[in-house]
């Protein structure tokens, strides 16, 4: 964390000055940064991420990255409605087990989101919900050891180890490479790389605002349980919260600490550096194979690798032995930092050349074509079941039941909870 926090500490700082000096010093005012990051480059993303599209586009991905479930089911409930549960999660109730005789019980797993599919942006983070929960239940349905105990998702499976392998499969959608093949609106025409040009130009340069806030949560955890009892007041829990935003972020934050919900639970606190120690393994991962293979989307070889070292040992390994096992050097810091210190011209002429590449070559598995990633997917909403691959011509003609059933619910200009 100190190795972290010390590397990007001069790049937070010349973000500030580059962003005050752009926008103007009001802009660095907590309750102006986010309205000044916001920009327009989402919007301009949203019809090349059609909500109806995000289940195909999600296991067309997975299938060309050779990732296999095993025999698993999943039911996923992605739209809200009246009365839903305020939150989206994966949960696996039943857990995989290896018998010693050699019996495999696969994962059965329950997927809920609160995906609103007639508004903006609601197409990218179904993909990017989809991309990251489908990872947690790639991990779990491939664990493969002789007890539920290195299958289920509590202690000792560590946070860290858990979101490494979502947080590495989400980061797919920020990739040229994969948005040249898979960032398609409805008549199948790939995004433009003027809009990808246009979001990486407005976000690459601030991106360490979000790793500095991430270690704000744990830095601010560290020196309140150092506290003493006795020491423990509103004001001065007020104030260390703000000195930590101070040192950490640079200035007050637009998400104050204290709004962190993990700090406030007990079967949360104290491991929120486990998503700063999992998107540091990410980066390290992502590096490791773009020296290994060069591309990362639709490279089967990941697949394989990430089952085989990754997912398979479950709990019976360390994570910190893991990373290392897979990529050959102990967790560090540095991928993540070397990917922020990159000149913003260095990146764009990168991801011109992965895009263009992309568009030339298209998906591994084209829209509409059959596919298999080794599972029953069961799409549902509420009591009501809108497709089921093993009844409906396989993944393929679920989802085409499932683009048609939200056309019908939210794009008919009559959508109803």
């Amino acid at each position: 964390m100190d190795d972290l926090e010390g590397k990007t500490k001069g790049v937070m700082e010349a973000a500030r000055q580059r962003l005050a000096e752009a926008k103007g010093a009001a802009a660095l005012e907590p309750f102006n940064i986010s309205y000044v990051l916001a920009g327009d480059t989402e919007k301009a993303l949203d019809p090349y991420f059609p909500f109806e599209c995000a289940v195909d586009v999600w296991a067309r991905t997975f299938a060309a990255l050779g990732i296999n479930y095993q025999g698993a089911t999943m039911k996923l409930d992605l739209c809200d409605r009246s009365g839903k549960y305020s939150n989206g999660f994966l949960h696996a109730p039943v857990c995989p087990v290896l018998d010693f005789d050699g019996k495999f019980t696969p994962c059965q797993a329950n997927f809920t989101s609160l995906a609103s599919p007639s508004e903006v942006g609601s197409g990218k983070t179904a993909i990017a919900t989809l991309l990251h929960e489908g990872g947690h239940a790639a991990h779990f349905s491939n664990i493969k050891q002789a007890s539920p105990f290195f299958s289920q998702e509590r202690a000792p499976m560590s946070v860290a180890y858990a979101e490494n392998q979502s947080m590495y499969l989400d980061s797919y959608i920020d990739d040229a490479a994969w948005l040249g093949r898979y960032a398609c609106d409805t008549s199948g025409k790939a995004v433009p790389f003027s809009i990808i040009s246009d979001h990486v130009t407005a976000t690459q340069p601030y991106s360490v605002f979000a790793l500095r806030a991430m270690l704000a949560v744990p830095y601010l955890e560290k020196a309140l349980y150092e506290l003493e009892e006795s020491q423990l007041t509103v004001d001065v829990l007020l104030a260390l919260a703000d000195r930590i935003e101070m040192e950490v972020q640079g200035g007050l934050s637009p998400r104050p600490l204290l709004s962190v919900p993990h700090i406030l639970s007990d079967e949360s606190s104290a491991y929120y550096h486990g998503y700063v120690l999992a998107e540091m393994s990410v980066h390290q991962t992502r590096a490791h194979f773009k020296a290994k293979y060069g591309a990362l989307a639709d490279n089967p070889a990941i697949g394989k690798d990430l089952t085989e070292t990754y997912w398979l040992p479950g709990n019976s390994e360390g994570f910190l032995d893991l990373v290392q096992k897979l990529t050959g050097e102990p967790l560090s810091a540095d991928a993540w930092v070397n990917k922020l210190s990159r000149p913003l011209a260095e990146v764009l002429k990168q991801e011109q050349a992965d895009y263009e590449e992309a568009v030339t070559k298209g998906p591994t598995i084209k829209a509409g074509e059959p596919f298999d990633i080794g599972m029953r997917v069961i799409l549902v909403h509420g009591d009501e079941v809108i497709g089921d691959s093993e009844t409906d011509g396989g993944l393929a003609g679920a989802t085409t039941k499932f683009k048609s059933w939200v056309q019908a619910k939210y794009m008919s200009g009559t959508a109803t909870a």
